[in-house]
Parts: C-alpha cells; structure tokens; sequence
C-alpha cells in the first residue's frame, strides 16, 4: 500500500505542477496546511488522509462528476480515469487503514526539494524529476529486483531493439498487404537508392570525404608488399578531425571502408529486404519516416497506417516499462506522419480515408498527440512482470507520458483533459513462465482421466474464453468511443474482471491438479501466481496466433540459486520446459516467448553469450534454429 501511495502521490505532484489540481501547483501541501488548520474548529476530526486525500482519490480525480459542496472544499479537479485512483483491492479489505499527517508532512518537505516537470529537460542543479526517472528509481527501492536477475535498461538499448523489431515487422505486414512498393524497382527501394548516405548513421560517416594522411593511406593497398611496414602508423590514435572516441588508424580504415561498401550497395540497388537496415544498421526509423512523409501512393501509408494501429507489441518481463516506453516513442511518429498525410489527402478527396479520420474528428478533447498516445497505449503496448510494484510504475509512467503533451485549459470542461484510458489489461501482473501459453499447452495436459470429463472441462474453458474476448473487446471500444458513459465503462471492466476470475479458477485448478498437487492449492497459487496467456490475452494468442513483436529484457537467475536463503526451484517449480536443463530463467522466458508469438512476429531480447557457447544451453539454442 505504500508504493500505491507513493505512486498516486508521485502523479498528483507531477499533475499540480501543470496546473491541474485547482490551478495550484502547490496544491498538495496547501491543502494539508489548510486541513491542520481547520482541526479543532467542528469540521474535520480526520487525518489528512481519511479527512482529505481518499476522496480526492475516489471521488475527485476518479468521479467526471463533483458536486458543489466537493468543488468548495477541493476546488476544480480534473477526472484522471485510468484505474489509479478507483478504490484498490487493499483499501476493500483493509477499510480501516489510516496514515498519520506526519508522514505526509515529511513526504511532502522530501518531495518539495526536487523540480518536478514533465518534459525531458534537465539542469545542473542535479534535482529534476521526470517520469523516466521514475523506471530508474523504482528499480533501486525494490532490492529483490537485482536478487531476481531484473535490471533497469536505459534508453539507447530500449531504442535499438525496439526499432529493430517493431519497423522491420511493421514494413513486412504492409508489404504484405501490398507488395507493388517493396518490389526491386518499386518506391520504397527507389527511395533508398536515391538517398545517398542519409540513412548511414553519423558515427559511421564520421571522416568521410576527408583526404587520408598519405602515410596512413600508403597501407591501404593489401596487393603490394610490405604491408607491415606501410602500416607502422595504423596502430596511432587517429586525428580528431577523422576519428570517434579512442579509435586508431586501423579502426577508422575499417569504418570507413565499411562506410564505402554500404554506400555503394545502396546507391547500386543491392538492398532490396528491410532486414538489410539491420544487417548494414541503417537508420531505419528515419527512413519510414521519411519515406511516410514523402510518398505519393496514398495506398501505402493507409496499409501502413492498418499494420500500426493493429501491431501488437510485448514485454514479458516489463519492469517499471522501459521497452514499453521505447516502443511508444517509436511508434508516436509513425502514428502522426500517417494522420498528417492522410488528413492533407482528405481535404481534396473526403472519401479516401473516411473510415480512419472518423475516429479522430470530434472525439477528443485534448491535443492530436494525446489520442495518438492513448491509442498506443490501448491497441500496442502489453507488459507481464510478477512484481505487482514493478506494474503499477509501468502504469504510472505511461499515463504521465500522456498528460505531459496536455496543458490546462481553464474554461473547458475538465480543464482540457480527456480520460485517461484504462490499462489494468493491458498491464498485468503475473508469473510469466507459470501457467497456459496456447490451447496445445491446456490440452496436453487433458490426456489423462475420464474422456466425457475431459470434454466437459474443454467445452467450459472454450466457452469462457469466448465471453472473456467479447468482453475485452466490449472494454476496449467503450474506452476509445470517448462518447461512452462512466456506468457503460465501469460495467464493461466488472464484467471483464469477473469471467476472467472464472476463467483462471479454471485453468488454475488444472494446472495445480497436473503438476503441483502436493502443494495445497492456495499455497501454490500465491507462490506461483500463475498466468495463462491463453486466457489473459486470448485474442491475440488464438486470434493473431502471438504477438507480433516482443522485446525485453529477462532475468537472469539460476534456477536453483537461493534468494533470502530460499531456491528460485523451490519458490516455484517449473514443468514442460525443454530448456529446463539450461538452468537459467533467461532460457525458460525464451522458450515460453517462441509459443507466445506469431508466426511472423519479431523478437529482439538481452541474453548472455552463455545462450550460444555453452553445452548446457544447447535446447534453448535449437530454438533459434
């Protein structure tokens, strides 16, 4: 319950300082100074907590609608939505809990000393706060996370696979649809040849054009004799003018021939595969962009823009988000070049993207960049982590990526802001490598037993199944139509929330009946928290057959290395893995992402050399085969 504090709390500072929270952006402290204040006078006999903070949780920043009596005592609060600040499973069971002022008093004084915004910027002073910091942090407070073997991944890493993944899958699905522009003679390669050296990163440019040294370039030529003497200055540290950081001579020969060599590919028409970017690391992301921006095929940017607002997008062991974040910012782009370009089309042609301009005309409140985030956030992003801090962080982090691109707009309704989405599903909680990954998986399991019972049990899952998809989706449209009313969403999650809890008492008590009976049913479930992708995500598991891109970066953890003097093996044991002799988790979360992911989906994880070198991890390398 703390961390549920800290993170609604973290949010409220980040929200008044924008100006939300009754125009105040020190509203949080005022307001605690004014309930002491008012203590004493027959009007507030609670803390601060109970007398001020749950219902501005509950019935403020989660109600669209404040009576005037609320307006006088809380002064104009916007409704958040987003699930943050509904009423949490601890606070049902724990109705009484409470939270002396002091606390409040030296939270507020720690969190007074820092300069809390929502942009990127930092200064000097060492003191800025913003909600990339925040992944960072979270993974310092939770010690457990490093015993685990999870690690904070910084941006350039979270960057380099997310676009090396999620492009490469993006611009195959579109040639799919439409194979005319990825032909050899086709736009999308005449684009590429014409560019240049504009996709070759600058880092491999570096120097280019400039004349070598002639003691330098007599070493060149590896026909002619005497190359060691010729090259008795390559082993020099090179020229700033030339070089990048500590290279010599001999490096920055290599760069540059390689600079040479993929030029002259590119200019000859000899890349004609999009997972040439990756071979040759071309700057892929610049290059969709560009060539989004530039085309005049208006067919191929809304094929393009099909396979971005449908891509699914996974971490299984997501953390505080980090690829998740990487994932949006990739896609953010994508998403505004396609909605500029076809919005330019329209106005000359109102038929041509009709469909997809519909639900962007008139359906939100706040700025373009605000929808384009919500919708990523709803229709791509899904994160698994089995430490439910870890989640909420995740949460949090996204939501403040959204209100950051919103300012307040005093005479609007709400401030200016729309709801945020709800993402409790797309965000879980959960044992990534515990539990049912496909129908193949339940039904293995099936084989013994009676046979009309075994039909029975397939017969009833089938048909939860079913309802859990319906009601997701139900879910999600209510959330995207910003139309729908609050009982109309509040209803759509019940429902959802409730056949999902039939369906996993399902899967559980087979799962638990099949490889764990020893262990007493609720023992094991709270142990093992176990999640069944097939139920959680089933549209996408038996719709799309699996994710189409999963990123991230798993633990890596012995199986039976002891954690607070306990074995991982002993905390929870593992059954049907091939990989269970490589002895690591990183391997289990492998295997159980080749089951999770489509047929022609991108994986682009963080795994030690150990993965390809070393006999014990010869069953994880077949799966790279």
């Amino acid at each position: 319950y703390t961390s549920v504090m800290l993170n609604r709390l973290m949010f409220c500072y980040f929200i008044q300082k924008k100006g939300f929270l009754n125009l105040n952006v020190n509203y949080l402290r005022d307001k605690l100074t004014w309930v002491k204040q008012e203590k004493g006078q027959d009007r507030f006999y609670d803390s601060f907590y109970r007398g001020f903070l749950v219902s501005l949780f509950h019935d403020g920043l989660n109600s669209p609608r404040h009576q005037p009596d609320f307006v006088q005592k809380y002064g104009r609060i916007p409704y958040l939505n987003g699930g943050m600040f509904s009423i949490h499973e601890l606070e049902e069971k724990y109705p009484s809990l409470d939270i002396a002022d002091e606390a409040f008093e030296s939270l507020f004084a720690f969190f007074d000393q820092w300069h809390w915004h929502l942009d990127d910027r930092l200064t000097a002073s060492g003191k800025d706060i913003n909600p990339d910091v925040l992944g960072y942090i979270f993974e310092q407070y939770i010690n457990d996370r490093a015993q685990m073997g999870a690690y904070y991944t910084k941006e350039d890493i979270t960057e380099y696979i997310g676009r090396n993944t999620i492009l490469p899958f993006l611009m195959d699905a579109t040639k799919k649809t439409d194979e005319k522009p990825f032909k050899t003679n086709g736009e999308v390669w005449q684009f590429l040849r014409e560019s240049g050296d504009t996709y070759i990163y600058d880092a491999v440019k570096k120097g280019a054009g400039l004349e070598i040294p002639e003691d330098i370039a007599i070493g060149i030529d590896t026909t002619k004799p005497n190359l060691l003497e010729r090259r008795s200055h390559w082993n020099e540290r090179t020229p700033e003018a030339f070089a990048l950081p500590t290279e010599i001579w001999r490096e920055t020969i290599e760069r540059l021939q390689r600079y040479n060599n993929i030029k002259k590919k590119i200019e000859n028409g000899e890349i004609t595969e999009i997972n040439d970017f990756i071979t040759y690391n071309l700057d892929i992301r610049q290059f969709v962009q560009d060539l989004l921006s530039t085309t005049e095929d208006h067919l191929f940017v809304k094929h393009f823009y099909a396979q971005l607002r449908k891509v699914t997008i996974l971490d299984p062991t997501c953390g505080s988000g980090a690829f998740l974040f990487a994932a949006l910012n990739i896609l953010e782009p994508l998403y505004e070049v396609c909605i500029d370009r076809m919005q330019a089309w329209n106005e000359s042609n109102s038929h041509l993207f009709k469909e997809e301009l519909e639900e962007i005309n008139g359906k939100y409140r706040s700025n373009i960049r605000y929808f384009i985030y919500k919708n990523i956030i709803l229709r791509n992003l899904y994160g698994v982590d089995i430490m439910v801090e870890a989640t909420e962080i995740a949460k949090l982090r996204l939501f403040l990526k959204m209100v950051a691109v919103v300012d307040v707009v005093p005479r609007d309704p709400n401030l200016g802001l729309d709801p945020l989405p709800d993402i409790d599903f797309n965000i879980r909680c959960g044992n990534t490598l515990v539990g049912y990954a496909t129908e193949k998986e339940m039904q293995k399991d099936l084989i013994y037993g009676d046979i009309f019972a075994r039909q029975e049990f397939e017969t009833k899952v089938h048909n939860e199944m079913d309802i859990v998809a319906h009601a997701y989706n139900t879910f999600k449209k209510v959330q995207l139509e910003q139309s729908s009313d609050l009982e109309t969403y509040r209803t759509a999650k019940l429902q959802l929330k409730e056949r999902l809890k039939k369906l996993n008492a399902l899967l559980n008590a087979n799962l638990h009946a099949t490889t764990n009976k020893e262990m007493k049913y609720e023992e094991w479930e709270k142990s093992h928290q176990p999640f069944h992708w097939l139920a959680e995500y089933y549209d996408i598991i038996n719709g799309n057959g699996g994710f189409d891109v999963i990123i991230g970066n798993p633990p890596y953890v012995e199986y039976n290395k002891k954690v607070q003097g306990v074995a991982v093996s002993d905390i929870y044991k593992l059954y049907g893995y091939k990989t269970i002799e490589c002895g690591n988790l990183y391997a289990y979360v492998i295997e159980r992402v080749s089951k999770i992911i489509c047929s022609k989906g991108k994986t682009g994880m963080i795994i030690p050399h150990s993965s390809i070198c070393t006999d014990r991890m010869l069953t994880l390398f077949d799966l790279f085969k």
